[in-house]
Parts: C-alpha cells; structure tokens; sequence
C-alpha cells in the first residue's frame, strides 16, 4: 500500500515536471517569435540593475558605473517601450544611489561622473528609439530575423522550375550581390496548357541586392500570380501595368517571358528591355542571340512587346541571364557574353550537372551584382 502511494506520488510528480518543462518551453518559444509578453525579459534585467550597483558599491574599480549601460542597451532590444521606461527608473536610481554613496567625482577614481551619466542617458535614448520604431511596425526584433528567413525562403520556393517531361533539362543559379540572402533579380515559372507549355519568367529589378530584395519579393508574388491567368502575350503588358501603378521612384525592371512548347520545341521569347537569350545549335555548335523586342517594365503605359520566335531540336539548350552576368564598368556586354558562351561551350558540352553553378564561378564570380542564369536544354536522341 504504501510502495503504491510512492509510486503515485513519483508519477504525479513527473507529470508536474514535464508539464512545468513544457511550459517553459513554450513560453520560451513564443518569447523568441515574439507572440508572448516581454515580462520575463523585464524582470530578468531589473534584477541586474542592483547587482550592478551592488558591485559598483563594492568594487567600485572592477565594476564602472557606466555598466549599467549593458541592461539598458539590451533592454533597447528586448523590451516594449514602456517597460523600457520603468528599466530606464530604475537605472537612473541606481546611478543617484552610486553617486551619493561613492561621493563627488572629484574625490577619486570610480566614481560617477558627469561622462558617465551623459554614457548612461545617450544608450538610454538610443534605445527607446529603436523601442519605438519596432513598436511602430509591429515587429519585435526576435521576429524580424524569423521573418527575413521566410521571405528569403518564400522567393526561393517562388524561384523553382516545374518539373520537366522526360527529354528536356533545366537548371538555374541565382547569385545575390555581395553574398547576401535578398537578390533584385527572381524567376517565375509554370506549367500551363495542361502541361504542355512551359512558361519561365526572368526579371531584373532595378538596383541590387537588399536594396532591390523587398521589390523583388513584391514583384515576385504579382508576375506568380499573374503567369498562367493571362494568355502569354497578355503578361508583359499586365506585368508593365502593375508596375507602373506601384509608383516608385526606382521602379523599372528588364524581364525576359520564355513560352516552350514541350512537345514540339517551338518557343517565342517577349521582352522588356532585357539581354538577349542565347540558343546553341547541336548541329553547329554556335550561339545564336535571340530577343524580342519592347521598352523596360514600368516606364510608360500602352507598351508593346514584340516576340522572337524559334525551335528547340534534340541537343539544343537555350541560356537566358541578367546583366550581371555579362557587363561589369571595365566590360561592355558583348564582350561579357562572348565570354559567357566560350565558357558554356566548355561546360554544357562536357556535361549538365552543376552548368550553371560554374558558370557564374568563371565568369562573374566575384562581380558585385545580382546574377542569375538559367538554361534549358532538349536532350539528344
């Protein structure tokens, strides 16, 4: 009877610790995604403030009177802004109580000083503003980082190429300027026509990187949405309209439309104001530029696009790229795409795997643009 109680008493126990644990867990999960209260945060850097000034107190050489910017500028990162006002309180009652207890400055080292105070009040101020800007988006930094992840993520699921028909390849590398996540330049792609078609979208938007990731990010989920609810030809215009109500004051973009008939090889290319695509012939082994022709996305209504059409045969590819690839200041572009077919002889004729990845390596690897490539090729009989 009694091992019994014992072992009711174990169990009930380890269902409160497994529940407390749970608890805290989660607590600590929604803290860091931002949907819980800054409560525990604010506790925890009150309670630093009189050990701070505890040691201050007593060893006032080893612990400054300006530590007590280390809760303030955390306090900056964790906390709303009222709660940060009460930590505020209370720091600036710790700095009086430092300053009559220690004396006058003037007595000694380790003291508070008006250097100090003047420390203490400018991380203060810093902190509240940046407090207030997260307030006033409505986005605690422990999400903002989750956040980034996302959209990084979102226009890199956005980015991918349906799956192909037994007979045809594709591959695409997409390179953001100076390493970063966010790059200006995006893919949209579909299968339309009952999966007959294959409609690729590459766009260029105007500047780089972060600067250019938000409307990328924007014009990404509009041209997804727009391909395959508009007939092909239908597209730029839509796609120049959007943008132009957009209004912005960096607004143009260049897009190249690819629309592949996967059974036949027919294909028409529409573009705004984008670098030609390049086809190889297998049975000559030579590039060829194609390009349709039209003005840059976004800067003046009612413009038209005219398509440059062409086939695919078994063993051709077809290279489309943005300017990164191929115009650096000490470069003109057709020079970079002499370069850039001379490699690709080498690369996609020795194989598939990887083409595109060594491309960019040789021929624009360290260039400070977005670059993004993407080829297509009919496999050979």
């Amino acid at each position: 009877m009694a091992g019994a109680h014992v072992e009711s008493l174990l169990a009930r126990s380890r269902m409160m610790w497994h529940r407390a644990r749970t608890a805290l867990r989660k607590s600590a999960v929604d803290y860091f995604r931002g949907d819980a209260s800054d409560w525990l945060a604010f506790g925890g850097l009150l309670l630093t403030i009189p050990a701070i000034a505890c040691g201050t107190l007593m060893l006032p050489v080893w612990f400054s009177p300006a530590a007590l910017v280390l809760p303030i500028v955390a306090g900056g990162l964790l906390l709303r802004p009222a709660s940060l006002l009460a930590l505020y309180a209370a720091s600036a009652a710790a700095l009086i109580v430092e300053a009559l207890v220690l004396g006058p400055y003037t007595q000694g080292p380790a003291r508070v000083t008006p250097g100090t105070v003047l420390v203490v009040a400018a991380c203060g101020f810093f902190g509240l503003v940046i407090a207030q800007f997260r307030s006033r988006v409505g986005v605690p930094w422990r999400r903002g980082g989750t956040m980034l992840f996302d959209l990084r993520e979102r226009i890199r699921v956005q980015s991918k190429l349906p799956a192909l028909p037994r007979g045809w390849h594709r591959e695409m590398a997409l390179r953001p300027a100076g390493g970063q996540s966010f790059s200006g330049d995006f893919v949209v792609a579909a299968r339309t026509n009952g999966g007959r078609t294959l409609e690729i979208v590459l766009t260029d938007v105007s500047g780089k990187g972060m600067e250019a990731g938000s409307r990328a990010l924007l014009l990404s989920g509009a041209f997804g949405g727009l391909l395959g609810a508009l007939p092909p030809h239908g597209f730029l215009p839509a796609a120049n309209g959007y943008l132009l109500r957009q209004d912005w004051d960096e607004g143009f973009a260049t897009s190249i439309h690819l629309v592949l008939d996967l059974e036949t090889g027919d294909y028409e290319l529409l573009s705004a104001g984008h670098l030609p695509a390049l086809q190889l012939s297998a049975g000559t082994g030579r590039w060829q530029e194609k390009t349709g022709e039209g003005p840059l996305l976004g800067v003046y209504d009612g413009a038209e696009f005219t398509p440059a059409r062409g086939n695919l045969r078994p063993g051709d590819v077809l290279m489309l790229f943005t300017d990164g690839l191929v115009e650096t200041a000490d470069r003109d572009i057709s020079e970079g795409i002499d370069r850039l077919t001379g490699e690709a002889d080498r690369y996609v004729g020795a194989g598939w795997e990887g083409a595109t990845w060594h491309l960019i390596e040789k021929v624009a690897k360290d260039v400070n643009d977005d670059r993004a490539l993407l080829l297509i090729r009919r496999a050979p009989f």
